[in-house]
């Protein structure tokens, strides 16, 4: 499996919203420079998030983005199905022997895969974050 710049920056853009949720709509440019992810790509990224109901954008001088559901609510698979689109592993229908086995193993891996994806809430993810920063403050 790989995750593309689209996906991790995708990821990203939508921890930073999480990160920050409710304290109103973020700039596309402050998100990139925190994230930095190209401003460009960024909005490309956050309007197909749009698109599937991740994200609300409002246009205008006290416009943005903000994480439309609560970070509890928004899943890391649930981000990438929109970004990247299902897993893609070996497999399809085999024709039996050795095939047929080694398509067993993509499926229970693909179950693995989508289990721990779907698991894991952006609300996790901020806590994590959080923990690092206050780790790193800690340290200086």
């Amino acid at each position: 499996m790989h995750i593309s710049a689209k996906g991790n920056y995708g990821l990203r853009a939508v921890l930073d919203l999480a990160m920050h949720y409710g304290q109103g709509h973020l700039q596309s440019a402050n998100i990139a420079s925190r994230q930095q992810i190209p401003e460009a790509y960024l909005v490309q990224l956050l309007n197909l998030l749009r698109k599937a109901g991740i994200v609300q954008s409002t246009r205008g001088p006290k416009g943005g983005h903000v994480l439309l559901q609560r970070p509890e609510d928004v899943t890391v698979q649930d981000v990438l199905a929109v970004l990247e689109g299902p897993i893609d592993l070996p497999g399809g229908k085999n024709h039996g022997g050795a095939s047929e086995v080694l398509e067993e193993v993509w499926t229970d891996v693909e179950a693995a895969i989508n289990g721990v994806l779907s698991s894991v809430t952006f609300r996790d993810l901020c806590r994590k974050q959080q923990i690092r920063q206050a780790n790193f403050t800690f340290r200086i």
